[in-house]
Parts: C-alpha cells; structure tokens; sequence
C-alpha cells in the first residue's frame, strides 16, 4: 500500500485535465497507487478524446462537481478571498509559494501541496466539502468519485456540525 504522499501525488494527476502527459503517466499512475486502479484503468481504456469531454462536462461546466475547496465553503462570494489568501498563506508557511494557473484552493494544487509537504490540513479543514463532492460525483456515475473516495479514506471523519 503506497503512502499517502504517493496517493495524494497520484490522485491530483487524476483530477486534472487529462492531456497526453497524463496518458504517458497512467502505467506509473496504477502501480504507484492501486486505491485509484479503478479511475485509471477507466481512464487507459478509454478514448483520449471522450476522456477529456467527460473531464470537462464533470468539472467545468457546474458548481456542482467543483475542484476549488473554498467554493464549498464559501461560494461565491466575497469571503472566498479571504479564504484564497489562506490558502497562500498555508503553502509559504511551508516554503512553497503559490504560482499555478489555477487558483490555490484548486484541489489537485492541495493534493500535490499535501504530497510534498506531509501537511494535511487544507484537506482535513475542508473535509466536509470533499465528502460533498465525493457523493455528488458518485451520484452523477463518474469514475473521479473513486480518486474522491481514496483521497477522504486518508482523512480522520468530518465532525459533527463542521463546516468544510
């Protein structure tokens, strides 16, 4: 069973676009972390192009299946910046400065943070949010929902009456 580092590290590959690195990384992808077999088998038998229209009707088209963990705290509104400076804040602490296209509460951004650093607080403070997304994927039937599953398997249960 691979460490969590390993997993976190795979399971942010598997959450991102799926373009030709990805597919050059799937043989390393399914050994390195056999909790995601499921999600990369899927993902190696399936048409290059189908794969990346799944990608993009999954995530980029509703709040519903969002990857930014403030939108589920926050949404949209004004206190998600505050919680964006957070984030920042979190990775310089650990001598990591944010410079991702993407903003830095994107999920695979904090996977690969959590990888690098062993520090599992943006993921445990934001708990119940995953467990939302993990149960809305696996009601809409995407195989992303097992690299969810993986992910909050790593993580101690959300509390009751926590807020993600």
């Amino acid at each position: 069973m691979p460490t969590f580092e390993v997993l976190y590290q795979a399971a942010a590959l598997c959450l991102t676009y799926p373009d030709d690195e990805f597919r050059a990384r799937l043989p390393l992808l399914r050994e390195a972390a056999p909790q995601l077999r499921e999600f990369t088998d899927h993902a190696a038998v399936t048409d290059p192009q189908q794969l990346a229209a799944h990608y993009v009707e999954v995530f980029d088209f509703k709040n519903r299946h969002s990857l930014y963990l403030s939108w589920w705290h926050d949404g949209d509104t004004r206190r998600r910046g505050m919680s964006l400076v957070r984030f920042k804040e979190v990775y310089r602490a650990h001598g990591l400065e944010f410079t991702g296209e993407e903003l830095p509460d994107f999920l695979p951004a904090v996977l690969e943070f959590a990888s690098r650093t062993g520090n599992t607080d943006l993921l445990t403070d934001h708990r119940a949010g995953l467990e939302q997304l993990r149960s809305r994927l696996t009601d809409f039937g995407t195989p992303y929902a097992c690299v969810l599953d993986a992910v909050c398997a790593t993580l101690p249960p959300v509390r009751t009456g926590a807020r993600s």
